[in-house]
């Protein structure tokens, strides 16, 4: 019932050619341009209740008209899944990468009570799978009277500069950032590389590079609350030390709770944060209803540091002009 609803509304999503923020329900979306297109893997996704046993994706050429491209990975196929015990597992925050024509799919698989959360990694040809997990979890999370480190919200970025890929993950309880350096085959660990607590570090990190300065991003406060926000950090290496910058993005009178976020570069070169967000005033805490994807654009000052973004409704969301939509290879 779930997969023909989805499909359902998915559809109706690929025909409604309407310009808009929010773009379509779901939370903590990696984006990426693939051939062109803003692909979006999502937590959940159209379809009304959040769906915590599966991954789907979506993708768009204009960001009016959105594709969806259908399950990329279910629960059920996740034969380490289960080796916890525990009653119930969910699947949330995902993130990929590509290198050397494979697709690695990173996720995070929860909660962390009773037993440590996890991050497990899947493969596939191509961008929308099938991905095949790798047969094991990639990272496991702890508890110990020293410290809490809960193993969620995998990001992978290669370095242009070196071509090394590291893994960020981490947050929300014990609110800590680890970093690894992957093997060339994405699915196993090399090291652990110790890196600095970024300031106001909760989850959801993200980098990126630009003109020789990397952009260390992530998600501040409650994920349910109006204090959720994104702030950021820059280095001169993917592996810090930090130097903290601030908020960029916060909620305002007429949307909560923005964060979970990416950073794209259209065809155009154009930088886009593609974000969660929930669409209501300020109120009381906990945040009601589901959260919903948003696109907006991002503005660099002369100096390299990135302006406090504008949230925006309807037709004043960035679009991709036709003309401008060209061939893009993800690295």
């Amino acid at each position: 019932m779930k997969i023909r609803l989805l499909a359902a509304l998915g559809f109706a999503l690929a025909t409604a050619a309407v310009a808009r923020n929010p773009e379509f329900q779901g939370a903590d979306p990696h984006a990426m341009f693939i051939d062109g297109e803003l692909w979006v893997f999502p937590t959940g996704g159209p379809g009304g209740s959040w769906v915590a046993d599966r991954f789907g994706a979506f993708s768009s050429r204009d960001l009016k008209t959105w594709r969806p491209r259908g399950e990329i990975l279910r629960r059920d196929q996740i034969a380490w899944i289960g080796d916890d015990g525990a009653k119930d597992h969910f699947l949330w925050a995902p993130g990929v990468a590509t290198r050397d024509g494979r697709w690695y799919l990173y996720y995070s698989v929860g909660p962390q009570n009773p037993t440590p959360s996890r991050i497990g990694v899947a493969v596939a040809d191509h961008p929308q799978g099938p991905y095949r997990d790798s047969g094991k979890p990639l990272v496991t999370g702890f508890k110990t009277t020293d410290g809490e480190f809960e193993a969620i919200d995998p990001m992978v970025f290669v370095d242009p500069r070196s071509n090394k890929a590291y893994l960020y993950a981490g947050g929300s309880a014990g609110a800590k950032l680890r970093v690894w350096e992957l093997n060339p085959d994405m699915v196993s660990l090399a090291r652990e590389v110790p890196v600095d607590q970024p300031p106001e570090f909760t989850e959801g990190a993200f980098m990126h590079e630009r003109g020789g300065t990397y952009y260390l991003s992530y998600s501040h406060g409650h994920w349910n609350r109006p204090d959720y926000s994104v702030h950021y950090a820059t280095s001169l290496s993917p592996i810090g030390p930090w130097t903290y910058r601030g908020a960029i993005l916060t909620s305002d009178a007429r949307h909560q709770g923005p964060g979970h976020h990416s950073f794209v570069t259209t065809p155009k070169g154009e930088t886009l944060i593609v974000y969660h967000r929930w669409e209501q005033r300020a109120g009381p805490a906990p945040l009601k209803g589901e959260r919903q994807v948003a696109i907006d654009r991002v503005r660099y000052a002369a100096d390299g540091t990135i302006r406090p973004i504008v949230m925006t409704d309807g037709a004043a969301a960035p679009t991709l002009p036709a003309k401008a939509v060209q061939v893009q290879t993800v690295h």
